[in-house]
């Protein structure tokens, strides 16, 4: 019979299920969907963090997500040095699954996989995102401990990236392959303002980068608010920054 653990992993799993269903409206916010599909890569199958990267209208693969802010520096490390498995899971549409401490992994990615192994990352397991014969982008999943996906969480995170990208092919489903890469374009320009956002939020808060996004998300997710656009307007000037950070902080 199923544990305890298993049943939240499961109903977690189902949230984030109808979440992502949510997105496919009128007022879809990529960037949101961007996130919730990577933070469900650690809270649904226990990884140490998760990256997305999304190919442009050239088929060059852009970081537009990351669950933290070490996973942010080694997935742009793999994109400007041009190798790393999201890269050859995007290129391949297939599945990759590696121990970083083995040395055929070194001899495939030597830039990448010493990077990574400075940040402590010992596995990765990269995903295509992939829809019949398209594919659009791939996820990496990333351990810094000695337990991998099995074959069952392995189907759960390729079954995250698949809907994930139903649900951004909805969205150019009559219109030309332009419409992707405006999404993409628009999804990066966001991912700018996000970053600005957490700075200004981890100054003002005393907080790290990753604690400053937590609480950016949290908030907006419990006062349902677009996420990027209260990050903008916290960059403009428009929004509260200690209205934000009242969630973390506490009477001296």
């Amino acid at each position: 019979m199923p544990n305890e653990h298993q049943d939240g992993r499961e109903a977690t799993l189902a949230g984030t299920l109808v979440a992502i269903a949510d997105t496919l409206v009128s007022d879809f916010d990529v960037t949101d969907l961007f996130d919730r599909l990577t933070s469900a890569c650690v809270d649904v199958l226990g990884a140490a963090t998760a990256g997305l990267m999304l190919a442009d209208h050239h088929g060059n693969l852009q970081l537009v997500a990351s669950s933290t802010e070490a996973m942010r520096q080694l997935e742009t490390f793999e994109v400007t040095h041009r190798e790393g498995p999201c890269l050859d899971s995007y290129n391949s549409h297939e599945q990759i699954a590696v121990d970083l401490r083995d040395g055929a992994a070194a001899r495939r990615w030597p830039r990448f996989t010493a990077e990574a192994l400075r940040l402590s990352f010992v596995g990765v397991q990269a995903l295509p995102m992939r829809l019949r014969g398209e594919t659009i982008g791939a996820l990496n999943v990333f351990h810094t401990g000695t337990d991998r996906l099995n074959e069952h969480d392995t189907a759960l995170a390729q079954a995250l990236a698949d809907v994930a990208t139903i649900a951004i092919l909805q969205h150019r489903a009559l219109a030309s392959s332009e419409l992707l890469a405006t999404q993409l374009q628009v999804a990066l320009n966001d991912r700018i303002v996000i970053e600005q956002a957490k700075g200004l939020l981890a100054e003002r808060g005393h907080l790290n980068v990753d604690e400053a996004f937590a609480v950016l998300r949290d908030y907006c997710r419990s006062s349902r608010l677009p996420l990027t656009r209260t990050a903008r307007e916290l960059v403009a000037g428009e929004g509260d920054l200690d209205a934000v950070l009242a969630r973390v902080r506490r009477p001296k």
